[in-house]
């Protein structure tokens, strides 16, 4: 029989363990219990750190919603050549990869196509990021033209990312348009859908609601995915943009009402305005709308401007 020292060798700290007795779970960690489950305490007894374990919640996340895609989804994502241009935080998921960029991007397009037939369509999308709409958008349609409105510097990004990844067909039914240029570049053209997803929230409101006029004008159909207010959770993020980023946050978009965004009721609640703010005229109506997924405080809605009442 093993000895009782040998015993309790045997049974010891490892190392990694010791330091973490030494530096988190002390011996006081016991000594107040208040805010033990958000510290250092029980994220060295957890797996889930917040705060060093971001790209691992992100994957988690993304494996999390893959499980949920349906066949539909998963042949809009793979009929989208080039994902892996830019390198992503990706998973690989029964043998296809994905980012969430383009797996919001799959489900956006499951929303719209319900309510709308976009083969042929012509496509104004303001403010696109580097481009992953438009990315999914003519690799699953034959659109007619699609056309990007956005600042300068952003303009830059999304041409040179569309270059890199449409084919010369894809790519000659792109228009670029700086915002300085939007009543000379637009001409007389029309527009069966607009499309907004996470950059009217960025706006000054008079900003936004020119923008809302235009659409009112020159589109019958609108898609808008956007926060339904404003959130101060200093917990999430340290406010690591600074304070004044977080001013000019609150003071931008249409909707800058402060919101439970971890709470079902608290969003719910703001809903009904964000489809009366994001509804470009009295004469639209709204298709559908429902949550933005994956985000708990995002709003999707499509709406389509009433027959008889087009431009």
């Amino acid at each position: 029989m093993e000895k009782e020292g040998g015993m309790a060798k045997a049974f010891q700290a490892s190392r990694q363990w010791e330091r973490i007795s030494e530096l988190w779970v002390t011996e006081n960690s016991a000594a107040d219990l208040r805010g033990f489950k958000s510290d250092r305490r029980n994220f060295n007894l957890a797996l889930w750190d917040p705060t060093t374990n971001g790209i691992r919640y992100l994957r988690a996340l993304l494996y999390e919603l893959a499980t949920r895609l349906g066949d539909d989804d998963w042949a809009r994502i793979e009929r989208i050549e080039n994902r892996e241009v830019g390198d992503p935080v990706s998973i690989r998921y029964e043998g296809h990869d994905i980012c969430l960029d383009y797996l919001q991007a799959a489900l956006e397009l499951g929303f719209i196509e319900k309510e709308m037939d976009l083969h042929g369509a012509h496509v104004l999308e303001i403010g696109a990021g580097y481009g992953r709409t438009v990315h999914a958008m003519l690799s699953n349609y034959d659109l007619a033209s699609y056309t990007i409105i956005d600042l300068k510097n952003t303009l830059s990004l999304s041409t040179a990312y569309l270059r890199a990844v449409l084919d010369d067909k894809q790519f000659a039914k792109m228009k670029f348009v700086p915002v300085e240029d939007i009543e000379t570049a637009l001409g007389s053209n029309r527009y069966d859908l607009s499309v907004n997803v996470h950059s009217f929230t960025e706006m000054a409101p008079d900003t936004v609601s020119a923008y809302l006029r235009l659409i009112d004008e020159r589109c019958t159909g609108f898609f808008v995915k956007n926060p339904v207010g404003k959130y101060i959770d200093k917990s999430m993020d340290g406010h690591g943009k600074g304070e004044e980023a977080v001013k000019l946050a609150l003071a931008n978009g249409p909707l800058r009402q402060i919101v439970d965004i971890h709470d079902t009721e608290s969003v719910a609640a703001s809903v009904p305005l964000f489809i009366d703010a994001y509804r470009p005229g009295e004469n639209w109506t709204v298709a559908a709308d429902t949550r933005g997924i994956p985000w708990s405080y995002f709003w999707q809605a499509l709406y389509r401007k009433n027959a008889g009442d087009h431009a």
